[in-house]
């Protein structure tokens, strides 16, 4: 299955909806989960995960409201916060999630006085729960998007462009290709001539950066009239 984060606002075209009132408890939104999945819907989208952590009976707003150490508290929350991401991460359902953004700073020193100083957007949730998506993408309010992790390869080093219909289908096809890394590094060694070596390459755009090497590699064997088969590149 694919997870897949979008920084925006809203999706649209449910085929269903499940609305979620506050308070926004990581139970409710497994809860939720499990409902879809128990209703067999093949895409979840979720808008937005955001309000778990920071909406009203969100993680922060559980901790804000417990009483003694906050410290302490901690340890209560976060477990169910995680169990929360587990959720996300084992569904047998494609996940689709949006997580809104603040402005982030930092303080920089000036002049002898600490002032806050812009450093782009943060999305509104735990550090670091964006990236256990599969594909994360920022969109800007021209509806542009960049793609800032993607374990797919598809859309590595592309030019900010607006997600449309076609990028569903290819993480489509990618999720249901289950071609892995090693596999496609066994048929570039495995590749006799330059056209064969070519076609591999063209087949699999999402591999094409992190096997750049392999295929540089196997080029210039077959340019030197290196015809052996080499089952393991490492050797």
């Amino acid at each position: 299955n694919a997870l897949l984060s979008l920084n925006w606002n809203r999706v649209l075209n449910y085929a269903g909806i499940c609305t979620l009132q506050a308070p926004y408890t990581p139970e409710r939104y497994m809860n939720a989960i499990e409902t879809c999945e128990n209703a067999s819907i093949e895409v979840i989208i979720i808008d937005s995960i955001t309000h778990e952590w920071d909406g009203t009976g969100g993680v922060l707003d559980i901790h804000g409201n417990s009483v003694g150490n906050s410290f302490t508290a901690w340890s209560k929350i976060t477990p169910r916060h995680n169990a929360f991401i587990h959720k996300l991460l084992q569904s047998p359902c494609h996940l689709i999630a949006t997580i809104r953004t603040k402005q982030d700073y930092v303080l920089s020193e000036k002049n002898g006085m600490y002032v806050p100083e812009k450093v782009g957007l943060k999305g509104i949730t735990r550090d670091g729960l964006d990236y256990e998506f599969t594909v994360n993408f920022d969109i800007d309010i021209k509806h542009q998007a960049t793609c800032s992790k993607d374990r797919t390869g598809l859309f590595v080093d592309q030019p900010p462009f607006v997600i449309s219909e076609q990028t569903g289908t290819r993480i489509k096809e990618w999720c249901e290709s289950g071609v892995s890394n090693e596999a496609v590094i066994k048929k570039i060694y495995g590749a006799v001539t330059l056209d064969e070596l070519r076609s591999l390459y063209q087949r699999h755009p999402e591999f094409r950066k992190s096997l750049s090497p392999h295929y540089s590699k196997r080029k210039a064997e077959l340019l030197n009239g290196k015809e052996d088969f080499i089952a393991n590149p490492e050797n």
